[in-house]
C-alpha cells in the first residue's frame, strides 16, 4: 500500500475535523468534494455565501459544513477567546510576569509593557482579523474544541498559515519552535524504510543551533513513528562522519546528537553522518562502525534549512519521489501548510496528514 492510501485509511478509521478556511479558491472544492466522498474526515468550510457559490460552483459540498465569518452563531464565542489569548491586558500581565522572571529593570519593564500593549489585541480589531483573514478563524474553531485541525497556504503564504497558529493555539509543551518535514517516498529503493523517510527542517526555521536540532530530531522521530508505525532510526547530517572534517558547523552537529542523547535517551539517533554514511549499510560500517544508525536511518535531520530545501527537491525531481509537505510538528494542535503550486489532491492529502495527526493530539 502507497504511504498516501496508509494514511487515508488512518484518517478514516478515526475521524477528525478538519477546517478548511481558504474558500477563496477553487482547488479547495475540488478537494472537499474528494474528502468527503472517500470519507477522509470531516470538514468546514469558512467562506461568505458569495465564496462558496463563485468558487464552489459544480462541486458537491454538502457534507461540508459551511462557516460564514460574519454571520456565524459562534462568533462572539471565538471573539471571546481571541481576547482571553490576545487581549491587551493578557499581553500586558504577561509581558509583567516575563520582566519579573528576568529581572529587568524598571525601565526595561516600562519598554515590555509598552510592546505588549501595541500588540494586544482590542475586540474590534478581533473581529476584524476574523472577517479578513479566516486562518486566524480557524485556529480559533480549533483553540474552542469546534475543529481538530486546520490546513491552508494553497493562496496564502506560509507565515500566513503559521502565524496565527503560533499566536492561538501555541507551542505543544516542552518544545520551543514549530518545524516543518517532508515524508519522502521513494520508489524502487530498499534504503530507509523501504524507500520511506522523513527529512527535516525543509520548509520553517533558518537559524539552527544546536539544542533546535536536537528538538527536530525528537520531533521528527515522533512523526515518522506516527505515520510509518515503524522505529524512527535518526541520522543528524553533515559533511563530516564522526570527527573526519572540524569546523563550527560540524561541532554543531555533533553537540545536538550530545543534547539528543541526554534529553531524549530513548531516541535512536546518531551523528555527525555523511548522507552516504547514513542510508547506505557498507559506507555506515565502514566510517561508523560502532552507530546503531549508520547505514540504516530512515529520519535525516538536515544541518540547515538550505540543505534540507535542496535535498529534498532533489529527491522528488531526480528519483521521482513523492514529497508529502511540509508538514508541521512541534504546535500544539495540528495545522499544516501547501504550496501555492498545489493541486486538490495534494490538498486531500494534506487533510489527511493532519487528521492522523489530531488522532494523537494532547
Amino acid at each position: 500500500m502507497a504511504f498516501i492510501d496508509d494514511i487515508k485509511a488512518k484518517a478514516k478509521a478515526d475521524k477528525k475535523t478538519i477546517v478548511l478556511p481558504e474558500s477563496m479558491d477553487t482547488r479547495t472544492f475540488e478537494a472537499a468534494e474528494k474528502i468527503l466522498k472517500e470519507g477522509i474526515a470531516d470538514l468546514i468550510i469558512i467562506g461568505t455565501p458569495e465564496e462558496i457559490e463563485k468558487y464552489g460552483a459544480g462541486f458537491d459540498i454538502s457534507g461540508a459544513k459551511i462557516v460564514d465569518p460574519f454571520k456565524d452563531e459562534n462568533k462572539q464565542k471565538y471573539i471571546d477567546k481571541f481576547i482571553e489569548l490576545r487581549g491587551v491586558d493578557t499581553m500586558v500581565a504577561a509581558a509583567k510576569a516575563k520582566a519579573e522572571k528576568k529581572g529587568l529593570s524598571a525601565e526595561e519593564t516600562e519598554a515590555a509593557i509598552a510592546s505588549a500593549q501595541k500588540k494586544g489585541i482590542t475586540p474590534e480589531k478581533a473581529q476584524e482579523l476574523m472577517e479578513t483573514d479566516y486562518m486566524y478563524y480557524a485556529c480559533l474553531m480549533c483553540k474552542c474544541g469546534d475543529a481538530d485541525g486546520a490546513v491552508s497556504g494553497a493562496c496564502h503564504s506560509t507565515g500566513n498559515t503559521i502565524r496565527p497558529a503560533l499566536q492561538l493555539l501555541k507551542m505543544k509543551k516542552g518544545v520551543s519552535s514549530v518545524s516543518g518535514f517532508f515524508m519522502m517516498e521513494v520508489p524502487d529503493c530498499t534504503l530507509g524504510e523501504n524507500g520511506l523517510f522523513i527529512f527535516a527542517d525543509c520548509a520553517v526555521n533558518t537559524d539552527f543551533d544546536s539544542p533546535k536540532l536536537a528538538e527536530i530530531a525528537k520531533l521528527s522521530a515522533d512523526s515518522f513513528e506516527q505515520f510509518s508505525g515503524k522505529q524512527a532510526k535518526v541520522a543528524m547530517l553533515s559533511y563530516s562522519t564522526m570527527g573526519s572534517a572540524k569546523h563550527d558547523d560540524v561541532t554543531k552537529v555533533a553537540d545536538a546528537v550530545k543534547i539528543a542523547h541526554e534529553k531524549y535517551p530513548e531516541l535512536v539517533v546518531d551523528g555527525e553522518l555523511q548522507l552516504d554514511a547514513a542510508l547506505v549499510e557498507s559506507v555506515g560500517k565502514l566510517k561508523a562502525p560502532e552507530s546503531k544508525v549508520a547505514g540504516h536511518a530512515n529520519t535525516l535531520v538536515f544541518p540547515s534549512l538550505e540543505a534540507g530545501n535542496i535535498g529534498y527537491k532533489l529527491v522528488q525531481r531526480l528519483a521521482k519521489a513523492n514529497a508529502y509537505g511540509p508538514v508541521l510538528q512541534g504546535l500544539a494542535m495540528p495545522v499544516n501548510d501547501l504550496s501555492r503550486g498545489c493541486y486538490a489532491d495534494d490538498i486531500v492529502g494534506t487533510v489527511a496528514i493532519t487528521a492522523v495527526q489530531a488522532q494523537t493530539q494532547g
